[in-house]
């Protein structure tokens, strides 16, 4: 089968708007965070986001969004858009420029995209409310196309002009894992030479709040406390916003191109819990599953691991769960990788996550990094057995593992190689 590359990124997140300036805050263990009044006068809606720098949405017009000057998006576009389609679109243009793909490329056919959001409940909200205060058929034409979970599709395929596959995935908070680990497939399949994946989310009350009521946010101001995976301490995850894309191709097709490739994705699996909507399976079995049938599918056997990027919220179950399931895949072996969650730095982006996060290890890979734990201290009692690094590593992993998982028990897994 095809052997399958990551041949570009783009990254619009809380600890940086490129690849340079993502990998400053990953090297220096510095987070994204700030506090934001998210609705202002309502007691407990002040929270610690990760918000991308450089762009504002004061209302549901497109005319009075502002964005990095260095991109130049069209009107035409700009109407359909969401706030995390703007994320997206820039992130895209970053990770297109990136791989070097020409225009031809992306639109003869040979080249799919995947897109992986919630859509924009604020967008969506703003809409309906518009509708309820007129005569219920009068409102904008673009108000469907910009604000339900296929938003990405509709605007980015259009804009990039596809002609390959267009497809959404929608799993939580393992969306965009599931369209990487999906675009391999396709790929290794001789279907599509290349897939454009992208994640991404708002950083808008509609979004963000929910889960406040579901008990799973931080409620802490101090960002060292907000974020801590793996830590006794740890309460909730902060949120953030923002948008990852990646290129992922054929190794040949790249390599043709002259574009030297960050990573090899040599294997994946995903599983089920089978256990709870929202909460993990406590003993991991599911993740567990996951990471077996991508170390199957890789061929390798565990001990070959250096790196594993964990989901690693900082939720109470969570955390638990996932060290559980990483311990016993590494009980009674002699070698055991180090471990990670960089969610410490840039928040829990949902569907956005596991883009954003492969792009990191893509990095890593490149750039021969190993990322440390940030705002650790004392390790639960799960994580004890794991190697748990407080520092970022100047050394380069030959494979990693990623992890993500989502509600209902969506575990996905990723073995990434370096090239």
């Amino acid at each position: 089968m095809n052997k399958v590359v990551i041949s570009g990124t783009g990254f619009i997140t809380s600890i940086g708007n490129d690849k340079k300036d993502v990998e400053k805050h990953l090297r220096e263990l510095k987070h994204g965070f700030s506090l934001v009044d998210l609705l202002p006068g309502v007691e407990g809606a002040q929270r610690l986001i990760g918000r991308p720098q450089g762009f504002s949405f004061p209302g549901a017009s497109y005319m009075t969004w502002r964005y990095p000057a260095a991109y130049k998006l069209p009107r035409e576009l700009m109407r359909g858009l969401s706030p995390h389609g703007v994320y997206a679109t820039c992130a895209a243009l970053q990770a297109i420029e990136d791989s070097g793909i020409t225009q031809d490329e992306l639109s003869n056919g040979d080249t799919a995209l995947f897109c992986s959001s919630a859509g924009s409940p604020w967008l969506l909200n703003q809409n309906l409310k518009h509708m309820r205060e007129s005569d219920a058929i009068h409102g904008s034409p673009f108000g469907v196309i910009s604000s339900i979970s296929g938003t990405l599709n509709f605007n980015l395929s259009t804009y990039l002009k596809i002609r390959g596959g267009n497809c959404g995935f929608v799993s939580a908070c393992s969306s965009s894992t599931h369209a990487i680990g999906f675009a391999i497939d396709q790929i290794r399949l001789g279907r599509q030479k290349r897939v454009i994946v992208i994640g991404a989310e708002e950083d808008m009350p509609e979004t963000i709040l929910p889960f406040a009521a579901m008990r799973v946010m931080a409620d802490t101001h101090d960002p060292s406390r907000g974020s801590c995976p793996f830590d006794v301490e740890r309460s909730g995850f902060l949120a953030c916003g923002g948008a990852a894309a990646l290129i992922i191709e054929d190794e040949q097709s790249a390599l043709e191109r002259g574009t030297k490739p960050y990573a090899r994705l040599c294997g994946w699996g995903h599983s089920a819990d089978g256990y709870s909507t929202a909460q993990p399976d406590p003993k991991g079995e599911g993740l567990l599953r996951a990471m077996k049938l991508a170390l199957e599918d890789a061929e390798l056997p565990a001990e070959a691991i250096d790196y594993v990027n964990a989901h690693a919220t900082s939720t109470i179950a969570g955390d638990a769960a996932e060290a559980t399931a990483i311990s016993n895949l590494y009980s009674g072996k002699k070698k055991l990788p180090a471990v990670s969650g960089t969610k410490s730095l840039t928040g829990h982006g949902l569907s956005l996550a596991g883009a954003m996060e492969t792009g990191i290890c893509a990095l890593a890979l490149r750039e021969g990094f190993t990322p440390g734990n940030a705002h650790l201290r004392t390790p639960c009692k799960e994580a004890e057995s794991l190697t748990l690094p407080l520092t970022t590593k100047d050394t380069r992993p030959s494979y990693i593992l990623k992890n993500n998982s989502g509600f209902g028990g969506s575990n996905v897994s990723l073995v990434m190689q370096a090239v």
